[in-house]
């Protein structure tokens, strides 16, 4: 590992086999997020990162996706797959761009990069209530409980909030509060676009706006499009039938490090 960015996060690495760098979204870090997904340590090198301020990674002035993906970038290191959720799907995209080369796959579920499909009402909704939800945050008008409750409400997450929140959950609620907006801007896609390595889009089927998000995501990348539905944005807790799709994707990516050609069908669509 060279002495960039990377060596500032907190990184715990599990299992055996072709490395996975995987990236967390908002108020939770990669212990929680990922947990479902532990049983693919039996195949794969997990690299469970903790981004800036959770875990033990140290934390930036301002949490901000396009100021994290280098960190991110840097852990592929000579080559690994890349797997983001939420606001960890927006830091991959841009780590992704900034290191196509290192890339062996990209699977990325709901990420909040709303502005890509702006111009439809209900994603127009979407970014002015979240434009409000932080500006109320910001000013310290609305209570850490609410902050979590009303930002899982907005991002249709199946997680619980409980009356007391834990330590864990504080500092969340507070990286959260100053965090750059998902969607204060657009990821570099079409750096993304002629790139050959396997790309997924993941949603959970609960959101007409993350669902039109993905879709355009996609179609810009050139990824394919999964939908696993149960556990609404809370996607990688849907464990056994997430972890299906993005084992899918893995195997993909290394059959064509290895210079083999996928069966048509086998992942994404068929040449014309």
């Amino acid at each position: 590992m060279s002495d960039g960015p990377a060596t500032q996060l907190d990184v715990r690495r599990v299992g055996s086999g072709p490395p996975v760098v995987f990236v967390h979204g908002s108020i939770v870090g990669a212990e929680r997020t990922w947990r479902d997904q532990l049983p693919l340590a039996e195949r794969w090198t997990l690299l469970l990162a903790n981004r800036p301020g959770f875990g033990a990674s140290p934390a930036l002035p301002r949490n901000d996706f396009e100021a994290e993906a280098p960190a991110v970038a840097d852990l592929l290191g000579e080559g690994a797959h890349l797997v983001g959720h939420s606001y960890g799907a927006v830091i991959a995209l841009w780590a992704a761009a900034l290191r196509p080369g290192a890339v062996r796959s990209l699977t990325i579920s709901e990420p909040g990069c709303q502005r890509v499909a702006a111009g439809d009402p209900r994603v127009d909704e979407m970014i002015s209530n979240g434009d409000r939800f932080f500006a109320a945050t910001v000013a310290g008008e609305v209570d850490h409980r609410d902050v979590l409750r009303m930002f899982r409400y907005g991002v249709g997450s199946t997680h619980e909030t409980p009356a007391e929140l834990p330590e864990e959950l504080l500092a969340g609620v507070r990286l959260l509060a100053t965090e750059r907006p998902a969607w204060d801007g657009e990821p570099p896609l079409e750096a993304l676009a002629d790139t050959p390595f396997p790309k997924l889009v993941v949603s959970g089927g609960h959101s007409d706006v993350f669902d039109l998000v993905c879709d355009r995501v996609a179609e810009r990348i050139g990824a394919e499009r999964a939908v696993v539905p149960g556990r609404g944005h809370t996607i990688p807790r849907a464990g056994a039938a997430y972890n299906t799709e993005l084992e899918r994707v893995l195997r993909a990516g290394e059959v064509i490090r290895a210079g083999e050609v996928m069966p048509d069908g086998e992942f994404g669509p068929a040449d014309d």
